[in-house]
C-alpha cells in the first residue's frame, strides 16, 4: 500500500532526484524526461475521461470512460517501471506485459468495425473529447519517441515501447470514437483550402 505523508522533500532543489532503487539522477535524464511525459499522457487521457464522466454524457460515454480509467492504471504501471532500473525491480512490482498490448489491438479492431472509412487524414477536433483524445495521442507519440531514445542508452521493459506504438494509434481510433458518439463531425484534412 502506498502512503504518502509529505508532498516536498526539497531533495529535487538542486535538479536532481532518485530513483525507485535510490539512484540519484539528473531531472532532465533521458529517463527522468521518459517517464515524466507518461505522466504527461496520464493527464491528457484525465482530461478525456472526466468529460466522458459528466452527467449528461451520451450512451457510448461510459464504456470509453472505463477503458481510459484502464490505461491510466497500466500507464502509472508504466511509469513506475521506467522509474526503477531493471536490477532493482521487485518481482511483484506492476508491469506492462504483453496482454495490455494485445487487449489495446482488439479494442482497435472492435472500434474501427464501426467507423466510416477515411478519405483523408484527420484533423485534430471533432469535439471537446475527440480534442483531447488527439491531445493525448500526440503526448503518446512523444512518450513513445523519449522511450526509443532511452531503449537505445539503456534497458526498459520490453513492453514499453510496444504499448505506447499501440495506445497511439488506439487513442486515434477512440478520438474517432469519441465524435461520433457525441454526433460530432470529423474535420478532415483539405490540401486544397490552403
Amino acid at each position: 500500500m502506498v502512503r504518502l505523508t509529505k508532498i516536498y522533500t526539497r531533495a529535487g532543489d538542486q535538479g536532481q532526484t532518485r530513483l525507485v532503487g535510490g539512484q540519484k539522477v539528473r531531472k532532465d535524464s533521458a529517463r527522468i524526461e521518459c517517464y515524466g511525459t507518461v505522466d504527461e499522457l496520464m493527464a491528457c487521457i484525465g482530461l478525456a475521461r472526466t468529460a466522458l464522466e459528466e452527467p449528461g454524457a451520451p450512451q457510448g460515454a461510459a464504456p470509453l470512460a472505463a477503458i481510459l480509467r484502464r490505461v491510466q492504471n497500466e500507464l502509472f504501471n508504466l511509469g513506475s517501471e521506467l522509474a526503477t532500473l531493471p536490477a532493482d525491480r521487485h518481482p511483484q512490482q506492476p508491469a506492462l506485459a504483453p496482454r495490455h498490448t494485445e487487449a489495446l489491438e482488439r479494442e482497435i479492431d472492435a472500434w474501427n468495425e464501426h467507423l466510416p472509412p477515411l478519405r483523408s487524414f484527420v484533423l485534430p477536433g471533432g469535439g471537446r473529447v475527440a480534442s483531447y483524445l488527439h491531445l493525448a495521442r500526440t503526448v503518446c507519440r512523444r512518450a513513445e519517441r523519449l522511450a526509443v531514445h532511452l531503449a537505445a542508452e539503456e534497458p526498459i521493459g520490453d513492453q514499453a515501447i510496444p504499448y505506447l506504438n499501440r495506445l497511439s494509434d488506439a487513442l486515434f481510433v477512440m478520438s474517432r470514437h469519441a465524435a461520433r458518439v457525441y454526433g460530432e463531425e470529423e474535420p478532415l484534412w483539405e490540401p486544397e483550402k490552403t
